[in-house]
């Protein structure tokens, strides 16, 4: 599944939406580490990330090739700066309508369209690549989260009050979500 398109941020500067690709695994694991380190909203902690290039390099290549998965990256002055991507839950025939969406953008960069368009590129994604449902779990705290996943048609259909344990022993309440395509 292929994606590439240029988008104005509120700002008025250009952000270029495209797949991800092997050569992106340095870039792409030196953001996803930064991100992962600026907030308690997301499902991995930095060092629980996959730290080898190689590895990094071929899971992106063949997302990159795949019809059903697909990871877009963020690119903002070179450099990525957001990730969202959609995965089939499971090829079964009971379950293969159904992919779990996930994004993460940096710090320095939220509120200024990102996440919008990003949510806006998987859903059509989605679409294209046959899905007739999308999922996804948000933190209850993280409202901005939530708001974005409403205003892109996602629908909460339960919560898991202990979904997250943070390290701190904190109960996260996760709100499930879902888009009907």
């Amino acid at each position: 599944m292929l994606y590439n398109q240029t988008i104005h941020l509120k700002n008025g500067q250009e952000c270029l939406l495209r797949n991800a690709e092997g050569a992106d695994a340095e870039g792409f694991l030196g953001y996803f580490l930064k991100a992962h380190g600026e907030t308690d909203y997301l499902t991995t902690y930095p060092d629980e990330a996959e730290c080898d290039l190689g590895k990094m390099s071929e899971r992106l290549s063949l997302t990159a090739e795949s019809d059903c998965d697909i990871e877009i990256v963020a690119v903002f002055d070179g450099r990525i700066v957001g990730s969202a991507g959609i995965n089939r839950i499971n090829p079964r025939d009971k379950t293969k309508h159904r992919a779990e969406f996930g994004i993460s953008i940096l710090r320095d960069y939220w509120g200024l369209g990102i996440g919008s368009a990003l949510t806006a590129a998987c859903i059509e994604c989605a679409r294209a690549a046959g899905y007739l449902q999308l999922e996804l779990d948000a933190v209850a705290d993280n409202q901005s989260a939530v708001n974005l996943y409403l205003k892109y048609g996602f629908k909460e259909y339960g919560r898991n009050p202990r979904g997250f344990r943070t390290r701190s022993g904190k109960w996260q309440e996760l709100v499930l979500m879902r888009l009907e395509l």
